[in-house]
């Protein structure tokens, strides 16, 4: 070749050239075992981004160091050995939200569990999001209906609250959380229920409950089973807000329970230790508060500004023997705006709903509670407070005064109508005239094992004969003094037919 044709072919390559240089970061295994993965590399690795390992399997960020990386490995952990190749995606983890995910069954990462086809969504969510601030927040003043008379009246919740529900196994925290998500049908309240660390049977029996009260309409179920691996269920409740905060930031309603965050405290903890990362009390890392605290703050009612949608959270929290002051259960407590306290004894006893009215608490009160049930449930946390103080007391005396033997007979009968069997949540205008014929002292004189065939006997006789007067209740969210004078006359028609029965 002649040098000028050397010289064009130089000078066109140089004009064609560029001048983009491409970066590829590349990482190394350099240990791996119990579901975790050290590597080196990949300095520009970010806190929960999603790594990749040459075999396809997914990992995510968890601990950054200056010489290390610390992954936990979301998949086949034999697969992952000494010396495999990572790179990174410069995502962060996230999963699909939306209508799609309505009525299905899925993971921690949004895949589904139910057979019923792959997830077709056009957006995601990173699992990690910052709470709104102050200003973007509205008080919580609009009730969440749960439809258990013993909630709604005395212990209220309200949309964008954050209310605890704890006790120990098996004493129906469960229950009220999926009573609640029933309860939802005719609210408008898209439902999210996270399982963490439960039997795949339990999650089975909660979807076909769900299923067959038609509540998988609007809910979705992240399941995150005992023979998942901890990484899974760490992850699960980040992704069941995700899903929630899609609503909320649309201006719509979502209602999310994390059942339960002992479970989820104990996989962060299992995970921790394997990274390395110094214990504190009781073997729980430092961040132990922060890992609750940042879930539950993304639970609130948002401004009119911003669309007005509301995020409720409904934690549950599982104690031992009754020790609501153990570590976890503490620090649920003090983050959330109050809790519904389940006690063994009054479930063992027959009370159930087993909620202890004394320890059970709403920050919110009164706020999140319709002016009807406000009137008719003023005084019935008092007066049962009196009645356990009076019944504990009475025990030891043989001879009481009127007075005394009235409250006893009182409290008995109020204690009888909060008893409420399980997935049949009550419409607020029948909770508030059933708790009117109790306070108002209707029952005083109904032997205590009939209250609860004269409670669901009136409540047929008010839907046929006095319907207008609950709707009147529901639709002015009062007891107009009409409507005052109706159910007055219902209760007096009806125990005159109860008596002649």
């Amino acid at each position: 070749m002649k040098n000028e044709e050397i010289g064009k072919i130089l000078q066109k390559k140089i004009e064609a050239y560029s001048g983009i240089v491409r970066e590829k970061e590349e990482g190394i295994v350099v240990s791996s075992g119990d579901g975790i993965a050290i590597i080196s590399g990949l300095p520009s690795a970010k806190m929960s981004e999603i790594l990749e390992f040459e075999n396809g399997t997914k990992g995510i960020v968890l601990n950054l160091m200056d010489d290390h990386i610390g992954s936990v490995i979301m998949g086949e952990v034999s697969s992952i050995t000494e010396g495999i190749k990572v790179k990174g995606t410069g995502k962060i983890a996230g999963v699909p939200v939306g209508d799609a995910l309505i009525g299905r069954v899925v993971n921690s990462l949004g895949e589904p569990m139910d057979k019923k086809g792959p997830i077709e969504s056009k957006e995601n969510r990173n699992i990690e999001y910052l709470a709104p601030s102050v200003v973007d927040r509205h008080p919580v003043r609009e009730p969440l209906q749960t439809g258990i008379k013993a909630i709604d009246s005395m212990i209220p919740i309200g949309r964008g609250q954050r209310e605890l529900i704890i006790g120990d196994r098996q004493t129906g925290k469960t229950a009220l959380a999926v009573d609640t998500i029933i309860n939802q049908k005719k609210e408008g309240v898209k439902c999210i229920y996270v399982a963490i660390g439960q039997k795949m049977s339990t999650i089975a029996s909660i979807y076909k409950v769900l299923q067959d009260t038609g509540s998988m309409e609007y809910t979705t179920i992240v399941a995150a089973p005992a023979d998942a691996p901890p990484s899974l269920q760490y992850l699960a409740p980040y992704a069941g807000c995700a899903i929630g905060e899609h609503y909320l930031y649309k201006g719509q309603h979502a209602l999310v329970i994390y059942d339960d965050l002992s479970k989820h405290a104990a996989s962060y903890r299992q995970l921790s230790l394997l990274l390395r990362r110094p214990p504190g009390r009781e073997a729980y890392p430092g961040d132990i508060f922060y890992l609750h605290s940042r879930l539950l703050e993304r639970a609130c009612k948002l401004s009119d500004e911003l669309g007005g949608g509301s995020l409720t959270a409904l934690p549950i929290v599982e104690t031992l023997a009754g020790d609501i002051s153990a570590y976890i259960p503490t620090n649920v407590i003090s983050i959330t705006d109050g809790q519904i306290f389940l006690e063994s004894d009054l479930f063992n006893a027959g009370t159930r709903p087993a909620i202890n009215a004394g320890l059970s608490v709403s920050r919110v009160g009164g706020s999140a509670q319709i002016k009807a049930m406000k009137q008719v449930a003023s005084r019935l946390r008092l007066d049962l407070a009196q009645y356990r103080e009076l019944a504990a007391f009475s025990q030891f005396s043989s001879e009481l005064d009127q007075a005394t033997q009235n409250q006893l007979t009182r409290g008995e009968r109020l204690t009888e109508v909060l008893k409420q069997g399980q997935y049949v949540p009550m419409d607020v205008a029948e909770q508030i005239a059933v708790i009117y014929v109790g306070v108002k002292g209707y029952l005083d004189d109904i032997k205590k094992d009939d209250v609860n065939r004269f409670e669901a006997a009136y409540l047929e006789y008010l839907r046929t004969y006095y319907y207008e007067t609950l709707t009147d209740i529901n639709k002015k969210k009062l007891i107009s003094e009409e409507s005052d004078g109706k159910l007055k006359e219902s209760i007096e028609k009806f125990k005159a037919m109860f008596r002649s029965k």
